[in-house]
């Protein structure tokens, strides 16, 4: 699976969407009231597919689903009804599963948790949220660290790690999507960066050793997103709109 072939594909898609969904919803001129508000808004359920070489050599690898704790809170900045910016910050849980061989029974799930901050812009129907196309940036930082070994189905090895040298402590990534009424959407995001830290060094033995030296990890998520209103917040004035 080409990863970044396939993410390009996706964001030209979704902009030819976004530019349609604009194009054909014709309103009345409004003025706007523009100051930034909060929302409730973060990833739900996450599907990871990991890439992994080692030495050159793919290693097979599972799908990851997850959905707890994936976490967020948003805000906002509408520029106008067709063009925000918003940033945040989310918690979520991200990992790769790593199988062996076909005559070894072993597989190798290792995940962190992760605290980030997204910076992206919206482009679309942005105060009625009927359909929007969004893309951006993030960084995560890796606060917790867990693995967890199987062989034939058991479980024979777990540990969990505090901010771990496992993994690099800050994570960037890309990501695109697009979103509908009430506040539901897609999202892809890819990470570009390893999800090893080549550098980590652990000694066995009194022998100094480098696992994640020779290994290439790559991430790509395919999320369904939410972004609400914060009920807690009664004035809602930023979607006031005033007819001319």
């Amino acid at each position: 699976m080409n990863i970044k072939t396939s993410l390009f594909t996706l964001v030209c898609c979704l902009c030819q969407l976004a530019v349609f969904a604009q194009d054909t919803t014709a309103q009345k001129p409004t003025k706007l009231h523009q100051h930034v508000y909060p929302s409730i808004g973060g990833d739900g359920p996450i599907l990871t597919f990991g890439d992994v070489k080692y030495g050159g050599e793919h290693v097979s690898t599972a799908p990851r689903f997850t959905l707890f704790f994936n976490m967020g809170r948003n805000y906002n900045y509408d520029f106008s009804k067709w063009m925000g910016v918003f940033s945040g910050i989310n918690i979520k849980n991200i990992g790769i599963i790593t199988k062996g061989s076909d005559t070894l029974d072993i597989k190798l799930k290792r995940r962190v948790y992760t605290l980030g901050v997204p910076f992206g812009i919206k482009i679309g129907d942005v105060r009625g949220q009927n359909f929007f196309f969004f893309l951006g940036g993030q960084y995560d930082l890796a606060f917790n660290y867990k693995e967890k070994q199987f062989v034939d189905g058991k479980k024979v090895k777990k540990f969990n790690e505090w901010f771990s040298d496992r993994t690099p402590l800050l994570m960037p990534s890309l990501f695109a999507g697009f979103r509908f009424y009430p506040g539901i959407g897609l999202k892809v995001q890819y990470y570009p960066n390893d999800f090893f830290n080549k550098n980590y060094k652990e000694t066995i033995a009194g022998v100094a050793t480098y696992p994640y030296r020779n290994v290439a990890s790559k991430m790509f998520l395919v999320t369904l997103t939410y972004d609400f209103r914060d009920p807690f917040i009664k004035n809602y004035g930023h979607f006031k709109m005033i007819r001319n």
